[in-house]
């Protein structure tokens, strides 16, 4: 008996192999011990890195495809660029009095111009996936439901007002913003809101822009999070699938 226990004990320790000898129930017990430590032990670091860098990729090329394309602001509500807030109150005015019509025209050129531009940002977003540290990755896996759409933010903000504002000027004199801006403006109420805002058409559209960017990444961030159907390729599911 005591000779029984002390084979059994080596086998339980890894010192000792038979295979003549049937499994123990030690040696089971030591099996799923080990792969509950694997489990809790989760994904590598590079794994993780790898399955945040491909959600980034699949919010990014989504939220590019959906704003970048005719209609793609101005038909989505969600991020559809109005006439800015302080001026609404003259454009209620003016339709009014009968010039819906040019107000109208104002809101949809602001959103072609928005629409023309959004496809520049798909390349600043690729470099700045590229740029995703280990550290990045790991704050983005444990963070909220939009912490990868925050990271393109904080990384990217500078590099899109850059590369969208002359894309948006250009889009709106070809589809007449400045002019019919500049015929609201002869509005003395109009004029006078602007002039005390500081306000510039150009730095609200390409504002918009982004925020219409950034919205609909989050969306698509927390599909991917939240919705197995969403987790589109196995690394995905790896990465998040285990969050559900």
């Amino acid at each position: 008996m005591i000779k029984k226990c002390v084979v059994v004990l080596l086998l339980s320790a890894g010192l000792l192999s038979s295979p003549a000898l049937p499994q123990s129930p030690l040696d089971g017990l030591r099996k799923r011990a080990e792969e509950a430590l694997g489990n809790r032990r989760g994904p590598s670091d590079d794994r993780i890195a790898a399955g945040l860098k491909e959600a980034l990729t699949v919010s990014t090329r989504k939220a590019v495809a959906s704003t970048g394309r005719v209609d793609g602001f101005l038909k989505n509500a969600a991020i559809k660029i109005l006439l800015p807030e302080k001026l609404r109150g003259v454009g209620k005015g003016m339709r009014l009095v009968g010039m819906g019509r040019q107000v109208d025209s104002l809101e949809v050129g602001m959103n072609r111009a928005a629409e023309q531009a959004a496809p520049a940002a798909r390349q600043i977003f690729v470099d700045a996936v590229s740029r995703m540290t280990i550290a990045d990755a790991r704050q983005i896996l444990s963070g909220g439901d939009t912490a990868a759409t925050q990271y393109f933010k904080t990384t990217s903000t500078d590099q899109l007002t850059a590369a969208f504002a002359p894309i948006v000027h250009r889009a709106m004199e070809n589809v007449g913003v400045i002019k019919q801006y500049t015929q609201l403006m002869q509005n003395p109420v109009a004029a006078q809101v602007a002039e005390t805002q500081d306000f510039s058409i150009d730095k609200y559209v390409v504002g918009k822009t982004m925020d219409g960017l950034f919205y609909l990444m989050g969306e698509e961030e927390r599909k991917i999070r939240r919705d197995p159907a969403a987790q589109t390729t196995a690394l995905l599911r790896e990465i998040f699938g285990k969050k559900q």
